[in-house]
């Protein structure tokens, strides 16, 4: 069975001592120099001590309005009239400068010159990386990622939020009146999930189900009384994705349930109405690392070895099939929009794809497609874009 951690960053070439400039194209504008309506939109960020303004958009080509922090503003100032990177600043960004550095080239919030012109973005590719990842996807979930991105592509939509909630919704199934029918209420899912025979033969026993204060939510949520001593405050961390076809949840659900009652899960959730059930992460298993995670992994992987797949794009796979991946969500402060709420690991990665995306759309040709752009600049961010799987570095949120 294959899913793992990837094992290795992105080999980049240096460009500290390339010759750099704040891209034009944008105006530093602080918090308290915004219009009153444009305090009102941000004044969720302006809670985050680190935040300090905005660049706006001065030409109709640059791709909106972006957030900077305190050290991101003071880098621009620096570089306001060109230059290379003072070794102060260098020695301040750590020793991942050089890759800090390279995500604000390709954001457009910096550009580099190359032979005798200022580029950023898509047509800064080829001074940033070393290698690309050029390799065909090979698993089932690679290829429905890819194919997810291509179809964000296609959609003409500049709007980098909305792109990515078509990206994230990618391979649901339509809700029918076939579905509708079939699971009118909150009961009508418990009874097509077989809760009550599972509650009767004792295997639910273990688990505590909340109760659902929001009805926006979404989920049904079990918690493990085994475990409640050792429980975070909220189910984030490890999680694994179990995406059997709808028709097929009640199995994959029973065998799920029996797996865990003697698992080192905490928590897990599953959709609450047909729109939830018709979704490809329909039930979500979480963990505190990942050597628990991997082990009832590979015991539902005999237990549902029959078991047909939907598949949950964006995720790293166990196995062939699809049926069975795993990712992690983030830490707050790694999130794209900030103010926004917690991100999980789906939504954080498309998130950063849509951005990309949206921002190659309005780039000049480079000679690389907008979704291959969004895969090389994910790959920044600690993501194998092969396999979906976190790098070493990737922070969690598990402790």
């Amino acid at each position: 069975m294959s899913g793992s951690i990837a094992a290795s960053r992105v080999a980049l070439r240096p460009i500290l001592d390339g010759v750099l400039h704040s891209n034009p194209a944008y105006e530093l504008v602080s918090f308290d120099r915004l219009s009153q309506d444009q305090q009102a939109v941000l004044k969720d960020l302006s809670c985050d001590p680190d935040f300090y303004g905005v660049l706006l958009p001065r030409a109709p080509g640059a791709s909106g309005i972006k957030s900077v922090c305190h050290d991101t503003a003071r880098l621009l100032r620096i570089l306001a009239n060109g230059g290379r990177l003072p070794r102060s600043v260098e020695e301040s960004l750590g020793e991942r400068s050089n890759q800090t550095v390279a995500k604000l080239v390709l954001d457009g919030v910096l550009e580099i010159e190359q032979e005798g012109k200022f580029v950023c973005g898509p047509e800064a590719c080829p001074v940033i990386f070393a290698n690309h990842s050029d390799s065909e996807p090979q698993s089932v979930l690679s290829r429905l990622s890819q194919s997810a991105l291509q179809y964000g592509q296609a959609l003409e939509i500049d709007d980098a939020s909305c792109l990515s909630g078509r990206l994230y919704c990618y391979n649901r199934i339509p809700l029918t009146p076939y579905w509708a029918r079939r699971l009118p209420s909150e009961d009508s899912v418990f009874d097509f999930l077989g809760v009550s025979a599972l509650n009767r033969k004792g295997i639910l026993k273990n688990w505590t189900l909340s109760e659902r204060r929001d009805s926006s939510d979404g989920w049904l949520h079990w918690w493990s009384r085994r475990h409640s001593s050792a429980l975070p405050e909220t189910n984030r961390g490890y999680k694994l994705y179990v995406s059997p076809q709808p028709d097929a949840l009640p199995t994959a659900f029973g065998a799920v349930v029996e797996v865990l009652d003697d698992s080192a899960a905490h928590s897990f959730k599953v959709g609450c109405d047909p729109i939830g059930i018709l979704r490809p992460d329909k039930l979500v298993i979480y963990f505190r690392d990942f050597k628990t995670l991997e082990q009832t992994a590979c015991e539902l992987s005999i237990r549902l070895s029959d078991c047909p797949a939907q598949g949950a794009p964006f995720t790293a796979a166990f196995g062939d099939d699809g049926l069975l991946s795993w990712g992690i969500d983030p830490l707050p402060e790694k999130a794209v929009f900030r103010g926004r709420g917690p991100e999980s690991w789906r939504l954080w990665v498309t998130n950063r794809l849509a951005a990309a995306l949206a921002l190659a759309r309005k780039a000049p040709w480079s000679g690389i497609q907008p979704w291959q752009f969004a895969l090389e600049r994910l790959r920044l961010d600690d993501v194998d874009t092969l396999t979906w799987a976190p790098n070493p570095d990737f922070s969690i949120s598990a402790d």
